[in-house]
Formats: C-alpha cells, structure tokens, sequence
C-alpha cells in the first residue's frame, strides 16, 4: 500500500515538473503554440485574477485599455514594478499580446493600482538592457530564468519623467 502511494505521488511529482519544465522551455523559446495555450489557460482563470486585482495591497494591477480594431473595453490583470524610470511591466510573451498592441496603438491606458486609477502614457517596449538596471535583483532573476527579453515602460500622464 506505501509503495502504491509513493508511486502515486512520485507520479504526481513528476508531471508537474515536467509541466514546469514544459512552461519554462515554451517561455525561453517564445514557441508560437505553446504559448497560445499558455495564453488560452491564463485566460480562463482570468475571471477570478481580475476580481481580486488592483485592489488596495493587492500585488496586480488591472490595465484598462480599448480594442485597436473593436473598440470595445478590456481590463487584463498585470504585474507592474514600480521604477524611476515609470511603471514597468514584464512581458513574458513579448509584446505581441492584444492587450500590450492596445495599449502602443493607443499610446496610453488607465491602471488600476491599489484601489486608484492611474492614466499612463507614452508606452515604449523595450530590451533587458535597458530594463535590467530598472529591474529589483529578484524580478531580474526571475526574468533571466523564464528568458524574458521584451519590457513595457509606461509613464504616469502626470509625472514630469
């Protein structure tokens, strides 16, 4: 029955490091398809993400912005890191996400961080070069591990930066 068990788990174990593995290889290569799935899985827990983000002590901030061809209002939950420089966002995926091409078309959005909407402006993608001085020592690493090479500064409308 131990034995059993131990394979069960061992088992468990093993498919989610290989689906870790998986993530990991799929984010470093930028590999089109697996990336659509990564996408397609993030999309359906985004519901649940986009209620609790943006709210006061809340580490994710919702990005508002409008469809470059619909027109149409979305908010996507994101991870900001606040810098001299502006507000700077990881883009693990690059920047050919929809909500990251709204935002350039439209060269700005409204953030929803802790609970207050912020306007930001003149969205500007840019390289790990430039962004690793930028970047805290844990967010760098984190970068380097998942292979992220794209960045989005954006900058408060009413910040003289």
């Amino acid at each position: 029955m131990v034995r059993w068990i131990l394979r069960v788990v061992g088992t468990i174990v093993g498919l989610a490091l290989a689906a870790f593995a998986a993530l990991v290889v799929t984010l470093r290569t930028k590999w089109d398809p697996g990336l659509r799935v990564v996408r397609q899985m993030q999309r359906r827990s985004r519901a649940g993400e986009l209620a609790r983000s943006g709210r006061p002590g809340d580490a994710h901030v919702v990005v508002h912005h409008t469809g470059r061809r619909s027109g149409r209002s979305y908010a996507t939950p994101i991870g900001v890191e606040r810098t001299p420089a502006g507000l700077l966002v990881t883009l693990p995926y690059g920047p050919g996400t929809d909500w990251a091409r709204n935002v350039l078309a439209a060269g700005g959005a409204v953030l929803t961080i802790d609970g207050e909407s912020l306007e930001v402006t003149s969205p500007r993608v840019i390289g790990l070069d430039e962004a690793a001085p930028l970047l805290s020592a844990r967010e760098l690493r984190v970068a380097r591990f998942f292979g992220a090479t794209d960045f989005l500064l954006l900058r408060p409308a009413d910040s003289p930066l």
